[in-house]
């Protein structure tokens, strides 16, 4: 039996020699390069980042390193300084949303300044129009109508560029 192929704790004398191996063997040298890549504390931020700091601050900053609860962060040198201003709230946001007081400072390193594509609201069509627009007909003349109908538009015309179809005319 090959000692090398056998990953440290588990049983030489458990794992087959040929056949079908378990998963539970194999599952820490994949995770083991994946981590090694990017930390689990790291890729865990990087996936909720936006709903951490906000979608303002997601756009020009990226979560870079988590290391003995130093969170180093990827931005320019504007924002850098806007987030000194920021890191006591920063560091709270990010350790409520995580639940334990996982960083405690921040270390920033300036990158590259990212721009952004802003992508302009495509304009409503006029199915687009006329389904918000009967979709609240039964509505009193008011403040509510008035906006429940803008938000119908903006959802039926995201919604429709985003499936490259026409709306639904009935609601």
């Amino acid at each position: 039996m090959a000692d090398e192929d056998t990953h440290p704790g588990m049983a030489k004398a458990w794992r087959p020699v040929h056949g079908p191996r378990p998963i539970a063997a194999i599952v820490p040298v994949v995770a083991r390069t994946a981590f090694n890549r990017t930390a689990p504390g790291v890729a865990h931020l990087m996936e909720a980042w936006v709903g951490m700091v906000g979608p303002g601050l997601a756009d020009v900053t990226t979560p870079r390193r988590l290391s003995q609860g130093t969170l180093t962060i990827g931005c320019s040198g504007p924002v850098a300084m806007e987030l000194q201003h920021l890191s006591t709230e920063l560091i709270g946001r990010i350790n409520q949303y995580l639940g334990s007081q996982v960083v405690r400072r921040l270390r920033l390193m300036q990158t590259a300044a990212t721009q952004t594509r802003v992508q302009p609201t495509p304009r409503p069509s006029r199915a687009v129009e006329l389904a918000a627009s009967e979709a609240v007909a039964d509505l009193p003349e008011g403040p509510l109508r008035t906006a429940l109908n803008a938000l119908g538009r903006a959802v039926l015309t995201e919604s429709a560029s985003r499936l490259g179809k026409q709306p639904r005319t009935e609601c």
